[in-house]
């Protein structure tokens, strides 16, 4: 499994990291070494992700592989409902999947990466600090 990584910024940086990719690629430049890339506008929307309690439940999915969010709520200690929402945040952005969850069956939730590399630039490139929310 490859690693995600995590930026915080403005979209037109991210951008710019595409478009150069893509000429690289246009110029015959090998890229299998592309690292998938999940970006937040904002450190607000950062802190969803690494809330205490989602690292929480990466953790304990990482360690016990459990077969259904019941058992994951179970290893962290909180409620069903709770852990169904965290996790299902976690799947929208893409840093979990489930596997089953038909008819009668239990959805359990697998990791996407195997870890998260944090990119955090505190000055854009035109020198404005940050992308802190109000």
């Amino acid at each position: 499994m490859p690693t995600l990584k995590i930026t915080v910024g403005k979209r037109d940086r991210l951008d710019q990291r595409t478009r150069s990719r893509i000429k690289a690629a246009q110029e015959g430049e090998d890229l299998d070494d592309a690292q998938p890339v999940l970006n937040f506008g904002s450190y607000a929307e950062l802190n969803r992700l690494l809330s205490p309690k989602n690292l929480e439940l990466l953790e304990a999915i990482f360690e016990h592989e459990p077969e259904s969010i019941r058992e994951t709520a179970g290893l962290v200690d909180r409620d069903y409902k709770q852990v169904h929402h965290n996790l299902s945040e976690l799947e929208d952005i893409g840093v979990i999947e489930f596997e089953g969850g038909g008819t009668g069956q239990a959805k359990k939730p697998l990791l996407a990466y195997d870890g998260l590399e944090i990119d955090i630039p505190f000055a854009s490139s035109n020198g404005n600090v940050g992308t802190a929310a109000p």
